[in-house]
């Protein structure tokens, strides 16, 4: 398999991180969303969208959005539960991380620590209504989290993979965790599950060649 990445990217690290655990080999090409690397043509024929994570499977299809490549990777394997409720579940957070959680936390951490946007009146509005929104988003987790160990049937799950992934770096959005203890000791969980990787740890991808 290869998957086409930018390192910093919350979403492709949700991938590395599943790929992980599963100790599955891949090839990793860095593609460069500041420099405009996913409007090329030659990656807009991989995916039209324009967007990472993108994984090209071992026959050649290639699949994009980062939970739906978690949803594959997760088939058969501890971190997809094996009953329907418990899946559909899984699914719910997954479609809250996209909806309620990512818009807001990871554009926040995006306009402060990557693009690093330029500090007007109209840019600090924008900027606090996305932390506003986030900080509905992790009073959800906070309250969900407070009477678990993790999302779904009190077992890791790429619900948690999805939502790990930006929520550990929501202080680079400018979000202080110290108020929500529940999702502290949650994070710390997850950074304790066997094969563990960190975001900077992209480099480690074994090739698939």
């Amino acid at each position: 398999m290869r998957l086409f990445d930018y390192p910093l990217s919350g979403n492709g690290y949700k991938v590395r991180l599943l790929l992980a655990h599963l100790a599955m080999p891949y090839e990793y090409v860095p593609v460069d969303i500041l420099k405009g690397e996913t409007r090329m043509p030659q990656f807009l024929e991989k995916n039209p969208n324009g967007r990472i994570p993108l994984l090209q499977l071992d026959d050649g299809t290639y699949l994009a959005e980062s939970n739906a490549i978690l949803y594959l990777l997760a088939q058969n394997t501890s971190y997809w539960p094996t009953t329907a409720v418990a899946q559909a579940q899984v699914l719910q957070w997954l479609f809250f991380e996209q909806y309620s959680h990512e818009p807001n936390i990871a554009t926040a951490r995006f306009w402060i620590s990557i693009r690093k946007i330029e500090t007007t009146p109209f840019n600090e509005e924008l900027l606090r209504q996305k932390q506003s929104l986030g900080h509905a988003a992790l009073r959800v987790m906070e309250d969900h989290l407070s009477r678990r160990r993790y999302f779904v049937d009190d077992s890791y799950s790429i619900a948690d993979i999805a939502l790990y992934a930006y929520t550990h770096l929501a202080g680079e959005g400018g979000f202080d965790l110290a108020r929500y203890p529940a999702v502290r000791e949650w994070l710390a969980r997850v950074r304790g599950e066997p094969r563990h990787v960190t975001i900077d740890q992209w480099t480690v991808a074994v090739s698939a060649g």
